[in-house]
């Protein structure tokens, strides 16, 4: 395809391919963003052009170092506690970028915690092959036994009994993008203009599935106080993976680290034109069009929608904090004071400080959302009150 721009042309040819074959010559935007980040071989995070950290096109907390890591491990480490210290303990991280936060926890659990260590299976779920392939050259040397790596469709219903966690993944799921068009809720499509360049045209919503959606968050864009022209994102792939993630899970925790809002936020009639982003070598924009398949696209997280789905699927919310407040609790704090009577170098000491301070900076890393739901934690003893329900967390608590 004739483009100036920076794109990866086999990949433009495949979504053009794709266009084509459809009998209205257009594909909704979910689908040309899941190609664009996932298609099999020249995706954004399938090839090897995603580059995360300091070099890359952006970074994540776990690139900070490895308090991110360890002080999860503390969490987790509990968590085995409050179950009764289950074998096997199964933590399953969804979207492990690069292997660095499992490269963190393990050893931390190993050293600090040996018998929580001991009951522990830890598995990767990861549909990168690219990243896939980075974790498991970063992490070769734990053996099979602790360390795999797991489709789908290779976790049994109801076999987990520990944790499912993730960091910055639901926000490069692929989402659709709505437009309120002459008071009704319209949906954006992806076609090819006359130049070669992907273009967007209005059409119907293209699944009830979106409708649905509104009406679990409670949000109706046809609204009088929504402008016209207001446009945002759905999840809908979201919704799909609380359902998975909860019939995998016979008892536990489901953790997710992200960016983003609840619904009457999100939606914000002010709020007109969404949230999605690109990032291009830590330059954000908004044109998802441009560097196609050499750039992420990301889009804010609905937590409304977590809950509320988590709740169909069986799962209770224990709790939503910031991921300061959170890593606090697990003792940050500690950390940072430690550096005061620390026996490094001046400038490693500021370096780490700063590290710390961008993990709880509730401007930044530090304002994240995390949401912490359960299952089947209600189910313990009744003889012992306090462990009716579902026990809080450290991380929960108020540093």
């Amino acid at each position: 395809m004739k483009t100036k721009h920076h794109n990866n042309s086999e990949l433009c040819r495949a979504i053009a391919q794709r266009i084509a074959a459809t009998p209205q010559q257009r594909i909704t935007f979910a689908e040309y963003m899941d190609l664009v980040l996932y298609h099999p071989q020249q995706g954004y995070y399938s090839s090897n052009q995603v580059k995360i950290g300091k070099e890359g096109d952006f970074f994540t907390s776990a690139n900070l170092g490895a308090d991110l890591g360890e002080l999860l491990a503390v969490q987790f480490a509990e968590m085995w506690d409050i179950l009764a210290r289950p074998t096997p303990f199964t933590l399953v991280e969804m979207g492990a970028g690069e292997g660095l936060m499992a490269a963190d926890i393990l050893p931390y659990l190993q050293k600090q915690y040996p018998d929580c260590f001991g009951a522990l299976e830890y598995i990767i779920v990861e549909k990168a092959p690219g990243l896939k392939a980075a974790q498991q050259q970063r992490l070769q040397n734990w053996p099979g036994e602790k360390v795999r790596w797991c489709s789908w469709e290779e976790i049994p219903p109801l076999s987990v009994t520990g944790c499912f966690f993730c960091n910055e993944l639901l926000d490069a799921f692929p989402v659709h993008q709505m437009i309120r068009e002459n008071g009704q809720l319209r949906e954006i499509y992806v076609t090819i203009g006359r130049d070669d360049r992907f273009i967007e045209v209005i059409g119907e919503l293209s699944t009830p599935q979106i409708a649905a959606y509104f009406a679990l968050v409670g949000i109706n864009l046809t609204g009088d106080n929504y402008p016209e022209g207001y446009r945002s994102e759905v999840n809908l792939a979201a919704l799909d993976w609380v359902k998975t993630v909860a019939s995998s899970l016979r008892r536990g925790y489901l953790l997710a680290i992200d960016y983003g809002y609840r619904a009457d936020k999100y939606y914000h009639p002010q709020r007109s034109s969404g949230t999605l982003q690109c990032y291009y070598r830590h330059q954000r924009h908004h044109n998802p069009y441009l560097n196609v398949g050499h750039q992420d696209i990301t889009a804010h997280v609905d937590f409304t929608a977590l809950e509320r789905q988590g709740k169909l699927c069986g799962l209770e919310k224990l709790g939503k904090t910031q991921q300061g407040l959170f890593l606090m609790a697990l003792g940050l704090g500690d950390r940072l004071q430690a550096l005061s009577t620390a026996n490094m170098g001046i400038e490693r000491v500021l370096q780490r400080r700063d590290a710390l301070h961008q993990l709880i900076d509730p401007m930044g890393l530090g304002g994240f959302g995390v949401l912490v739901q359960t299952k089947g934690l209600s189910e313990r003893s009744q003889a012992e009150p306090w462990e009716r329900g579902a026990r809080s967390l450290l991380g929960l608590s108020i540093p």
